[in-house]
């Protein structure tokens, strides 16, 4: 089923569910019901919902589905959203709640493009409040996350390596409707603290790799990591210092490390106004990269000549939280920001294919169309959508690795949207 129209998914730690003047709100949970996709799309992106309206779910039997009625969960913060990045024929996202209050989960999605239902299964994470997660790239079960713990009255930030049950990790199972008390616990690998750098903030696989370099940042510092037989062990094999308040890159794409030994390869002094929040590699050209921060702007790069951005995007009205190339098509870019907004943009000037997808000589026989080829005028950069079925701020936004039209993005409120890319711009783009 190919229909534009999002598909919502919410985390929270009871089922809640709300129902006044013909809108209906259901946040999915540790006891998740399946969400669906009851209304017809517009061909806006955000409207023609029918009856969801941009919230998502049906109420369960017991509930019913006729009169007013409100639930007095609350919703289960999130920050962490990644692609479970190994799996490359199921689309499947790996969410991270965000209490103090209660024991933390990580929510596995599966999303049924067909029928457009999503399937989930909860892992505990009983170690802390989730900041960041991220999947290895050869390995499904296998995850990583940084999250807080308190000891001594302080707050720490640690990250550890997981593994899921093996019977997740293909997502074949559903959770029960039902039980708290039944979710699986995930299985700790290794921890990638070194208590003499500072706090963790995030965890970065070696994106070619077998899964066994991850580097962390950690305060003011980056830590190269080997993981050893079966991740179960980590050992620290560098660390290199980070000053100043500008971006400072320490490894190109091509090349992570040479001999274990970090070589800075350039760095970029103010690439923002305020803080840097996010940045993302160009997947398709090695030498480009996007970044985001508080001044609510998105840059785009050339690392061969830093003294000022290629390209710069101001379609946030508040700081940009998450920034992502598509891996296959390139000049689609995503971005979300805590004006509670996502933006895919079409950065094609600045892509792989500015002039949009040629043809070989050899696939053209009419000599007129080979020169209608050949004359194209580089395509423009715009907006292609902004989606604004959250209602919170969006910290997280990432494309689905089996699926290249196809992308998450998540806000504080646990509110999980799936979106398409417009069948439209889907169609021009490969024709």
């Amino acid at each position: 089923m190919e229909d534009d129209a999002p598909v919502i998914y919410g985390l929270e730690f009871q089922v809640g569910l709300e129902e006044t003047g013909g809108r209906c709100r259901l946040w999915l949970t540790r006891t998740c019901k399946r969400a669906h996709t009851d209304g017809k799309d517009s061909g806006l992106p955000g409207q023609g919902l029918g009856r969801r309206d941009q919230l998502g779910g049906w109420p369960s039997k017991a509930e019913g589905r006729h009169g007013p009625q409100r639930a007095s969960a609350r919703p289960a913060g999130a920050r962490a959203l990644t692609p479970q990045t190994a799996e490359t024929d199921a689309i499947r996202f790996l969410v991270g709640t965000q209490s103090l209050k209660y024991d933390n989960q990580i929510h596995i999605i599966d999303f049924d493009d067909e029928n457009n239902i999503i399937n989930k299964n909860v892992l505990l994470h009983q170690a802390g409040e989730i900041w960041h997660i991220s999947a290895s790239p050869a390995d499904k079960g296998v995850l990583a996350t940084c999250y807080n713990k308190t000891s001594d009255s302080r707050v720490q930030a640690c990250a550890a390596v997981w593994r899921m049950p093996k019977e997740l990790e293909s997502g074949s199972h559903e959770s029960p409707d039902d039980p708290a008390s039944n979710a699986q616990t995930l299985e700790l690998l290794c921890h990638l603290d070194n208590g003499a750098h500072g706090n963790v903030a995030c965890v970065v696989w070696e994106p070619m790799g077998d899964g066994k370099k991850v580097i962390s940042l950690a305060d003011s510092h980056i830590l190269l990591w080997d993981l050893q037989a079966s991740s179960s062990q980590a050992v620290h094999i560098h660390a290199v210092g980070l000053s100043g308040s500008f971006l400072r890159f320490i490894f190109s794409t091509p090349c992570l490390y040479s001999d274990g030994l970090y070589c800075q390869i350039y760095c970029i002094e103010n690439a923002h106004g305020q803080l840097v929040r996010d940045l993302d590699f160009n997947p398709n050209k090695q030498y480009y990269l996007a970044s985001c921060g508080d001044d609510c702007k998105v840059k785009f790069w050339d690392t061969r000549n830093v003294t000022e951005p290629v390209k710069t995007l101001e379609e946030h009205s508040h700081w940009v939280w998450s920034v992502r190339y598509n891996h296959s098509h390139d000049q689609l870019v995503l971005t979300g920001s805590s004006d509670s907004r996502v933006i895919l943009s079409n950065m094609v000037s600045i892509s792989s294919e500015p002039f949009g997808h040629l043809v070989d000589d050899d696939d053209v026989s009419d000599p007129e169309e080979h020169h209608a080829e050949k004359s194209k005028e580089p395509l423009q950069d715009n907006v292609i959508a902004t989606y604004e079925e959250q209602e919170d701020s969006v910290y997280a936004v990432d494309w689905a690795s089996a699926d290249p039209w196809l992308f998450a993005s998540l806000s504080y409120d646990g509110r999980l949207v799936i979106n398409r890319v417009p069948r439209a711009l889907k169609y021009h783009i490969l024709l």
